[in-house]
């Protein structure tokens, strides 16, 4: 299969938004990518773990507008291409209010959207949410058979650890299960991945990095009882910047690219045209070039 290249909407006006995605359903990007968070606290106590200094990437007051309001909104002015969360804090949330949420917006864009997940690292966030932040990682595992349970229609039951309910039922369901894509980079979020998952979400990492971690998402799905179903690889790579890149970057086993395509062209960061020219040119270079 060849490599699938998906926009990342993180950090852009809500404004732009619509225009973004209805460019990149044009220039032939299989989806668009919405992140996540709530809140954002003056004082974080939590240090972030992807910068060596424990700041975040964002500064204050940068827009996180919520991610599936934002799919119904694209979905609705798009035909084609996918809305996928990269990444959704799931056990920051109650599961029952994710499943109708992202179910609904199956059901109405038939199929186009893909819940990638994390299990989050802003203990003032989940606080704030009224969620326990200890053991999130093991909640997450079993809010996974949840929601599956719950998209699969009719009466429906579950006994766990965190979650316990009785015979009921949620209406509309998809007519195909959503696809779970995990980030994180921990060994548990790997195995998570590996094994529950229908994908991983990577952080921003080199082509040989990629390799590597694939390499061990590959020997952690041999030995899961999701071995023989599909798993995607959602990556973003700091050093494919060109067509012989890209070429490196599937060999390693990634079936989707998230990129800022823009970025590559020089774009003015506040102008929609600029961006949206920059993904036009994108598809022209690089998408047309790799189908």
């Amino acid at each position: 299969m060849a490599l699938r290249f998906m926009t990342s909407l993180a950090f852009q006006p809500p404004e732009h938004l619509s225009a973004l995605t209805r460019a990149a359903e044009g220039a032939g990007f299989e989806a668009v990518c919405l992140s996540d968070h709530v809140v954002h606290p003056r004082e974080i106590q939590t240090p972030y773990p992807y910068t060596p200094d424990g700041r975040p990437r964002w500064e204050p007051f940068t827009d996180w507008p919520d991610p599936w309001v934002t799919a119904g909104a694209l979905l609705a002015v798009t035909e084609r291409i996918r809305v996928v969360t990269s990444i959704f804090v799931l056990p920051m949330r109650n599961p029952f209010l994710v499943a109708k949420a992202v179910g609904t917006a199956a059901v109405l864009s038939e199929g186009r959207v893909g819940l990638g997940i994390g299990a989050g690292w802003m203990a003032d966030e989940f606080a704030l949410m009224e969620q326990p932040f200890e053991r999130r990682g093991r909640r997450m595992d079993e809010m996974i058979d949840v929601l599956r349970v719950l998209w699969r229609g009719g009466w429906v039951e579950h006994h766990g650890e965190f979650y316990d309910f009785a015979p009921l039922e949620m209406s509309p369901v998809p007519a195909e299960p959503v696809p779970i894509y995990v980030g994180g980079l921990s060994k548990p979020a790997l195995r998570r991945a590996a094994t529950r998952g229908d994908g991983w979400v990577s952080d921003l990492h080199s082509t040989e990095e990629l390799r590597a971690l694939v390499t061990t998402l590959g020997e952690l799905r041999a030995d899961s009882p999701r071995a023989d179903r599909p798993f995607a690889i959602l990556a973003s790579c700091n050093d494919a910047v060109d067509l012989d890149g890209y070429r490196r970057v599937a060999d390693a086993g990634v079936t989707h690219l998230q990129t800022m395509p823009w970025v590559f062209y020089g774009a003015d960061p506040s102008s929609l045209d600029d961006k949206v020219d920059g993904i036009r040119r994108f598809g022209d270079d690089v998408i047309a070039k790799l189908r």
